[in-house]
């Protein structure tokens, strides 16, 4: 229990993706609610510390997960096991007393216990959950949303859970700088600007194409959105995703501004902050613009939207699927073979997210 008045000093331990981390930011704000007074540490990787850095409730970021530290030792042992000792060290040195370790993985308890952090809160996922101190039994995220799985964890400290909206941070500076990168590519103040982020994360590897609604018909639905409301189309995503926006162009009468691999993960979110709307498979763009309050129409093929999706569920945000029989197929963090041929994402009809859009426009 964290008692009233008494200072902390808590560590948060998530080294996913862009949503997963995201779906810690209502209980961020709930601890620091609870005492205003508790230092707060993130331990993340590398990729995604940059969407955390503006966050007012964080006091210092250690952004060097285990994946981050396996590249360095592939390069290089010496270099990785430095790595791995600095990383330890820093957090050692900040003495905290709480982890809130979402990672699953027993090896951030271990290292948490060896450094001297005395309570260990997390998920017994595949009884991985030896060098907690708490636990929550967990064969995977099911029956509720991620981030309310997330919160069910501040229960330890004695801290009631209650639906808290994704948090996302960018200072006035970023957006205005994002406004003028938008100037050179033609975009003007009052705009109708329209983002599509065709990607679907890059923590899916290779089977994150289970997860893309066909490139096509991004195009389609794009090219009809301009007809219709004389909006500026912005493609969005990561280097990784270039080759799905030169097709979507490739596919477009109306050229859209093309930002696919052109902008950090800062500037990312500073150009997002400025739409009016995303279209978005189930990847970190989508959870960024619902953290950022930009409405959303978003396409769920494999995955469950109830457990994954935009959070919590509202008006500004529309979920656009096809229903079959074995969809959500992708439960206890596997995806089965498909044997179907993606039909539940690729059958997602231009038609049902055109007027998605346009409830969201009107």
């Amino acid at each position: 229990m964290i008692s009233r008045g008494e200072a902390k000093r808590v560590l948060f331990i998530n080294p996913f993706g862009i949503g997963d981390v995201l779906f810690t930011t209502p209980v961020l704000r709930l601890l620091k609610e609870s005492d205003p007074g508790i230092y707060i540490g993130y331990w993340c990787n590398e990729r995604v510390a940059d969407i955390l850095k503006n966050h007012p409730y964080i006091d210092q970021i250690f952004a060097l997960s285990r994946g981050d530290i396996k590249k360095i030792y592939h390069q290089s042992m010496f270099k990785g096991l430095a790595a791995s000792m600095g990383i330890a060290r820093r957090i050692k040195k900040e003495k905290f007393d709480i982890a809130l370790d979402f990672s699953l993985d027993d090896h951030y308890s271990y290292v948490s216990r060896k450094i001297g952090i005395k309570r260990r809160i997390g998920f017994n996922y595949k009884l991985r959950g030896r060098y907690l101190t708490d636990k929550l039994d967990l064969e995977g995220y099911s029956g509720k949303h991620v981030v309310e799985h997330y919160l069910d964890l501040l229960k330890f400290l004695d801290i009631q859970p209650k639906v808290q909206g994704l948090e996302l941070f960018v200072p006035d500076e970023d957006s205005k700088e994002a406004g003028k990168l938008l100037v050179t590519y033609g975009i003007k103040e009052g705009d109708l600007v329209i983002g599509v982020a065709p990607g679907a994360g890059a923590s899916w590897g290779k089977d994150a194409e289970f997860k893309r609604w066909p490139p096509v018909k991004f195009a389609r639905i794009a090219d009809k959105i301009v007809d219709n409301f004389k909006a500026k189309i912005v493609l969005l995503g990561d280097e990784s995703e270039k080759p799905i926006a030169d097709t979507i162009s490739g596919f477009m009468r109306n050229k859209p501004v093309d930002l696919v691999g052109k902008t950090s993960l800062v500037e990312l979110a500073a150009v997002i902050s400025r739409l009016k709307l995303l279209i978005s498979n189930d990847g970190g763009p989508l959870h960024m613009a619902v953290a950022l309050g930009i409405k959303t129409v978003s396409i769920f093929g494999p995955v469950d939207e109830l457990v994954y999706g935009p959070y919590p569920e509202g008006k500004k945000h529309i979920v656009v699927t096809h229903e079959i029989q074995c969809r959500p197929c992708y439960k206890k963090f596997r995806l089965p073979e498909c044997k179907r041929d993606k039909v539940c994402i690729t059958a997602v009809s231009i038609e049902d997210v055109y007027q998605s859009v346009r409830g969201l426009l009107a």
